[in-house]
């Protein structure tokens, strides 16, 4: 049974949530402030995390900052309908998807098993390289340049579809509905700004070409050497 941590201050809305998950099968555990949201994720022994972007006090996007700097733990954000600029930061600050609010409790609960499915260790025991880059999809672990490689599930699983397919572009209609679960919806900019923040981390490397190509009216595409 996995374990959902929500964050939320919308008691009601959060007990309506917590009663639907638990019905399908997870555990959640829910707090209603930002730092309760924080501490919760410090003891750690969750497999997820749900956090409102709009929260008195400390809001979602400053308890995601938060618990970047200590945790790779999976997080889906609960932004308001139509906001982009929270979807966007969200996104760069490290959170693996979003869902625009109000939203169905089934809808939530969708989108928290497409993370939880491509976060699961239950892979073939490959291991994959290209260039400079190394990844144990099994172990969900890479290594770029002979260093770590620290990426967000979203991130390691989007490069990973990449390096399976090195030399061909895969669209972003594809990238979203096999690693977000999803159809590519109009103006939705979550793979670019997803592999906006691989290319950053990518850069960092000794060899600084651009590995991850655009390729325009196709999607994207990883250097095949």
């Amino acid at each position: 049974m996995k374990r959902v941590l929500l964050v939320d201050d919308d008691v009601e809305l959060s007990s309506m949530l917590t009663e639907y998950l638990e019905r399908e099968g997870m555990v959640v555990t829910a707090v209603h402030d930002g730092l309760a949201g924080v501490e919760a994720c410090r003891v750690g022994g969750f497999d997820i995390a749900v956090l409102d972007v709009m929260m008195p006090g400390i809001d979602g996007v400053e308890v995601l900052r938060r618990i970047r700097a200590f945790s790779r733990l999976p997080v889906l954000m609960l932004t308001a309908r139509g906001d982009e600029v929270d979807c966007v930061v969200g996104l760069e600050l490290g959170a693996d998807d979003y869902v625009a609010k109000p939203c169905t409790p089934r809808e939530l609960a969708a989108r928290l098993r497409a993370i939880l499915r491509r976060t699961a260790s239950d892979g073939p025991a490959d291991v994959l390289a290209v260039g400079p880059l190394t990844m144990w999809p099994q172990e969900r672990r890479a290594q770029w340049c002979n260093a770590t490689l620290e990426l967000t599930s979203t991130e390691y699983s989007l490069l990973e579809l990449l390096v399976r397919n090195a030399g061909r572009p895969v669209s972003k209609a594809e990238l979203s509905e096999q690693v977000l679960g999803r159809p590519l919806a109009r103006y939705d900019r979550s793979i670019d700004v997803h592999m906006s923040s691989i290319r950053h981390k990518l850069a960092t490397g000794d060899d600084s070409r651009a590995w991850i190509q655009t390729i325009r009216g196709l999607g994207y595409q990883f250097v095949k050497i």
